[in-house]
């Protein structure tokens, strides 16, 4: 029997059937409403929650489905062909918190948190973007001093996903200049948020500022040793980097078959617009750059976890495969015309969403850097 790239074992088979019913069911019919009102569907988190989707990444012994990084990319991968914005929720949750809390915390700490995590009764996110550094976080301006049992945080995150309905989220900052680690409730004292942050797209999604003035933190809450938030951020976002490009993915797949199915349908001047010369080229370079992508990303999945460094492979990864979704969308509505623009029809939704994917866990231009700085090391070995 030959090898699947894009389901390596029968669970991984079985856990994408899975997803997409549920997408089919449960996550396409609420998508436009979320959109529209840009508001967050905790309970369809919930749902992912029974289903044993929230910990898709923590070890059995942890109380999650312990699967690897191809599972986490087919759990965004089709998520995002119906909702992106949803999608994006989930990873905050997920990845961002759940599987980086994991690895960074002790028994004790997975004892207080793991549980309502799992189930999605604590929504949860990160915080790791600040005003004025964005993609240069070592140069973030928070800082977290001792004070007797607790400690105290002062600064601004901002942009952060899940930021409004959040109750816990992972937060960096700075002791004695060393980026660390803490989990901050929102009931801690000193901490508020801001008012929801309107945005283009993901509106499946919220975003909000989380503000720390003199924030009472519990000597408990910080993760690992002081100065090790860099380690749990690195070990984290090449996951993170893949589920992205998965995102893309998926909004590249579902705008692919829109617009074949309309092309086909659609005619003019007595004949299916798929005759036409222009619209054969929006739909065989779609498929082919949503192809390559598919490769990039599931190869590169092989090879990432939590003790398996890969950032060439991630970095790569996301570089190329985040504009496809963007550009597909566009070819689709192109295809569409009129209809494409439209909110009735996903197209439009899926435009708005694919760009975000450009800009969040890691810029293009950063992706770039990285893999010149990676790269020339490599080679000059």
């Amino acid at each position: 029997m030959s090898f699947d790239l894009f389901n390596p074992t029968e669970e991984h088979r079985m856990l994408r059937e899975m997803v997409a019913e549920f997408t089919t069911n449960e996550v396409e019919p609420q998508a436009a409403e979320h959109d529209i009102k840009g508001t967050m569907n905790v309970e369809l988190m919930r749902q992912c929650g029974e289903l044993g989707l929230l910990g898709i990444t923590v070890p059995e012994e942890g109380g999650g489905a312990g699967m690897d990084t191809v599972a986490s990319v087919i759990v965004h991968h089709e998520l995002s062909k119906s909702d992106p914005g949803f999608a994006l929720a989930y990873l905050a949750h997920s990845l961002l918190f759940v599987n980086n809390f994991y690895y960074a915390s002790n028994a004790e700490q997975r004892e207080r948190y793991m549980p309502k995590v799992l189930t999605g009764e604590w929504i949860a996110g990160m915080g790791m973007t600040e005003p004025g550094a964005g993609t240069d976080v070592l140069g973030m301006s928070s800082t977290a001093v001792r004070d007797g049992d607790d400690w105290i945080l002062n600064g601004v995150k901002t942009y952060i996903t899940n930021g409004c309905e959040a109750h816990c989220f992972q937060v960096y900052a700075k002791v004695d200049g060393r980026i660390t680690t803490f989990v901050v409730d929102r009931d801690c004292p000193g901490l508020s948020t801001s008012h929801h942050i309107d945005k283009l797209g993901m509106r499946g999604s919220t975003m909000s500022e989380l503000i720390f003035e003199d924030c009472r933190v519990p000597g408990n809450n910080l993760l690992g040793e002081v100065g090790g938030g860099m380690v749990h951020m690195m070990r984290n976002l090449e996951i993170e980097r893949l589920a992205l490009a998965a995102m893309s993915l998926g909004i590249a797949d579902r705008c692919v078959e829109i617009m074949v199915s309309h092309a086909h349908e659609r005619k003019a001047f007595g004949q299916s617009i798929n005759r036409f010369g222009q619209i054969q080229k929006y739909i065989g370079d779609s498929y082919a750059m949503t192809e390559a992508a598919r490769c990039l990303i599931y190869n590169v999945a092989q090879n990432v976890g939590p003790d398996v460094r890969n950032r060439i492979g991630s970095d790569a990864a996301k570089l190329f495969a985040a504009p496809v979704g963007k550009i597909v969308a566009d070819n689709a509505m192109q295809v569409m015309g009129g209809q494409g623009y439209c909110r009735e029809y996903p197209v439009e939704r899926l435009w708005r969403d694919a760009k975000l994917i450009e800009i969040g866990g890691g810029t293009l231009e950063s992706h770039q850097k990285n893999l010149t700085k990676d790269l020339s090391a490599k080679f000059r070995q």
